[in-house]
């Protein structure tokens, strides 16, 4: 018989790329929906339920009796995390305690998957790698709750012995990113101003890097860090930086436009207050121990997500 696995936050990017990895190998997949949903993949079983509510976590836990536990549940946008910084601690940072207090009561012997961020190390040294050892630094309210949510994670994997990883991800993208990250911002602007459904694309800081990689291999490398004999802490992420300028001219290049200065703003009201400069992760354990790596790079995230956008402008047009 499969193994059984609980996803929280399984209606997000994340959530659902890896319940449809999960499903191909074979398992029996639930998920924490707080609303009626309808997801992308077929074969996961929902309910109803809020990170928020302690006890409604409990009793899916008690019924689902999960052998492994993803909770990727989070207010994850950082520009939000300064509109409501304490929604996003409860949400964030709480909800993770939350879920790992009902795993620890009910079935401790479940192996758990946390989901923390490159945002806890804020800005590390220039040109300085991120590894699991790199002190934490957060510079907004979004990334102070993944270090809390970390740290609880550490603590119950310390003081009471259960199987507990933390996966610090950095950025990794996608066609199923909201389009309330820039990523998705600027690659469906791109298609929009393609397709003469858009003309200016309005961002703000373009100088930040980030270190970018495709979200459906970071879920495969989750998976396996809960495969090992013993559980730890890996950093995913590429090794690589990329300005959020160079993602627009990407961006704008595989749809023909090599000109896109004139198709950019840019505007303080999508400016955060305190900014992450430079974040590059450093990958070697996970390559080491799990045996992973990044194959998608840069330019082919990049196009992976503008002809996903373009397509759906097109056919969204094409039902007009």
């Amino acid at each position: 018989m499969g193994k059984c696995a609980f996803i929280t936050g399984v209606c997000g990017q994340d959530g659902g790329y890896l319940a449809e990895l999960l499903l191909k190998k074979g398992y029996t997949v639930h998920g924490l929906a707080h609303e009626e949903t309808d997801i992308s993949h077929d074969g996961v079983i929902l309910h109803l339920g809020n990170i928020l509510d302690s006890e409604r976590l409990r009793e899916v836990i008690e019924k689902v009796r999960p052998d492994e536990v993803y909770n990727f549940a989070a207010q994850s946008s950082v520009y939000q995390s300064f509109q409501d910084p304490v929604f996003t601690g409860n949400v964030t940072g709480l909800g993770a305690l939350r879920v790992l207090e009902a795993v620890r009561q009910l079935n401790p012997d479940t192996k758990f998957f946390q989901a923390s961020s490159s945002e806890v190390f804020g800005c590390p040294e220039v040109d300085m790698l991120c590894t699991e050892k790199t002190p934490f630094n957060p510079r907004n309210p979004y990334g102070n709750a993944k270090v809390f949510a970390q740290q609880s994670a550490s603590l119950y994997r310390d003081a009471f012995g259960m199987f507990v990883c933390n996966g610090i991800l950095f950025n990794h993208e996608s066609p199923r990113r909201p389009e309330r990250f820039v990523t998705r911002k600027i690659t469906s602007g791109v298609a929009r101003i393609k397709a003469g459904k858009q003309d200016v694309l309005s961002l703000g800081n373009i100088d930040v890097k980030r270190d970018w990689g495709y979200a459906p291999e970071y879920v495969e490398a989750m998976w396996k860090m809960l495969q090992q004999e013993e559980p730890g802490d890996y950093v995913l992420a590429t090794g690589e930086a990329h300005t959020i300028e160079e993602f627009i001219k990407e961006s704008f290049l595989v749809v023909g436009i090599e000109d896109w200065e004139k198709c950019v703003e840019l505007d303080e009201i999508n400016m955060r207050p305190s900014e992450t400069a430079v974040v590059v992760g450093d990958a070697s354990k996970a390559k080491d121990l799990l045996g992973w790596e990044p194959r998608v790079g840069f330019k082919e995230l990049v196009r992976i997500m503008v002809e996903a956008d373009l397509s759906a402008i097109i056919k969204e047009m094409a039902g007009q």
